[in-house]
């Protein structure tokens, strides 16, 4: 370990570090479950295409919809509280989905809980970094965000595993290894001294009355929302369109969710170099370039696989790119316009599956779900290049890279937030 990592540690409570990765790692596996399980579900309840869509669209949005009423609870027990509390409310819907997911109305109402894993991300990475110092915040946001990790576990474990005990039966395990992080959490994570995450609903939104907070919003909504809604699909697609063994489809699943992740990091590290909106510009041309190429190659397991690893490298480092610019547009309101952000851009996660799905039942193809999100990925790539010239010249240096010294129009251009916040 580096000389220079072992003083990041130190600077803030690495414990509570851990058990906030830790925590977010065991929620993103748990928040995918249904997709890493979709081919056995679907062969157990005969799901069309837009069945499946539909199934797994649900847990991605009921997560993104429950972040603010978690961070809402951890303004008033703290953040530590939350998160056992939401793991808490995590088994207990584990416990739902074994004994009492019977019927296809019922798989829906346990894509809704499984939403309650999906909300872990805002009190994640504001108790992980909560401790350190504001110039090594991002590297410890940075590495709780890399509990997204859990996405690419969830698609290995969880197949084999209902292979051998049965879909419903993992519901069971996951209950009982939700255990692993509660009791980290209990032992090793304190509550963080710094109060950035106690901002009330206006404070929260305030981002969304500007132009800015909608277009970081949806190019998070094409990154993260990609990311997610892919992770849960692709078991699906590979096993549908290849014909691959539910195990095998996990395993190739892995391979592009895993370089997503562990992208994540690496895209907020070049962004302070490059700059932000230099490396989103890679990253959305990249995107949808590969989606297309995925949609034309359908035939070929190799080249697909390929180009996933491919699109899954960049939206991961678009991730870490576009957080790279939030703490540089609301330098005093980061947590909480992060968190609206995270929010809405989770959204745009749920509308992979359920595109792809009607894509299958209405064409008979995977083609146009993939175009589909090519086209968006290039229609907010000009949407940002075209609000960079305002960017650069207020808050951002050329290409969106931090400003070496506080420009005087910045103060103006995070203005309305202010407004909102005093309202």
């Amino acid at each position: 370990m580096s000389n220079r990592f072992k003083t990041f540690l130190s600077s803030g409570h690495s414990p509570t570090l851990f058990a906030a990765f830790l925590y977010f790692t065991f929620s993103c596996c748990i928040w995918v479950l249904n997709g890493a399980m979709a081919p056995f579900i679907s062969e157990s309840f005969q799901l069309t295409p837009a069945q499946k869509g539909l199934m797994l669209s649900i847990p991605i949005i009921a997560g993104a919809l429950m972040r603010f009423p978690l961070g809402i609870l951890a303004q008033y027990i703290g953040r530590k509280n939350a998160t056992l509390v939401e793991m808490g409310l995590i088994a207990v819907a584990m416990l739902f989905g074994f004994f009492m997911v019977h019927s296809f109305n019922d798989l829906l109402a346990m894509g809704v809980l499984l939403g309650i894993a999906g909300a872990s991300f805002g009190v994640a990475l504001s108790l992980g970094s909560g401790s350190f110092p504001p110039q090594n915040k991002g590297l410890a946001m940075g590495l709780v965000g890399a509990g997204n990790v859990g996405t690419a576990l969830s698609v290995l474990v969880a197949p084999p595993l209902a292979q051998w005990l049965g879909w419903q039966a993992v519901y069971g395990v996951a209950a009982i290894a939700i255990l692993v992080p509660m009791v980290v959490m209990v032992v090793f994570a304190q509550e963080p001294p710094d109060v950035d995450s106690h901002a009330g609903l206006r404070e929260h939104v305030a981002c969304l009355f500007e132009k800015d907070g909608w277009a970081f919003s949806l190019i998070y909504g094409i990154t993260f929302g990609g990311f997610i809604g892919l992770i849960t699909f692709l078991p699906s697609y590979y096993h549908d369109q290849f014909s691959v063994s539910k195990v095998q489809a996990g395993q190739l699943t892995m391979l592009a969710a895993f370089m997503g992740a562990a992208v994540r990091v690496m895209g907020g590290w070049i962004s302070d170099r490059w700059g932000g909106v230099n490396t989103l510009t890679v990253v959305l041309v990249v995107a949808a370039v590969s989606l297309a190429l995925i949609g034309l190659s359908a035939s070929s397991l190799a080249l697909t696989t390929l180009l996933l690893i491919v699109c899954f490298a960049a939206l991961g480092a678009g991730n870490g790119a576009l957080f790279q610019l939030v703490p540089l547009r609301w330098p005093t309101t980061t947590a909480v316009a992060g968190s609206m952000i995270g929010e809405i851009g989770a959204l745009g996660g749920g509308l992979v599956p359920n595109a792809m799905g009607l894509s299958k039942q209405y064409f008979g193809t995977y083609l146009w779900g993939f175009l589909l999100f090519a086209v968006l990925a290039l229609v907010m790539l000009g949407v940002m290049r075209v609000m960079q010239i305002r960017w650069t010249r207020t808050w951002a240096e050329k290409g969106g890279r931090a400003r070496t010294a506080p420009a005087v129009p910045a103060a103006k251009a995070a203005s309305p937030l202010r407004r909102g916040a005093k309202g």
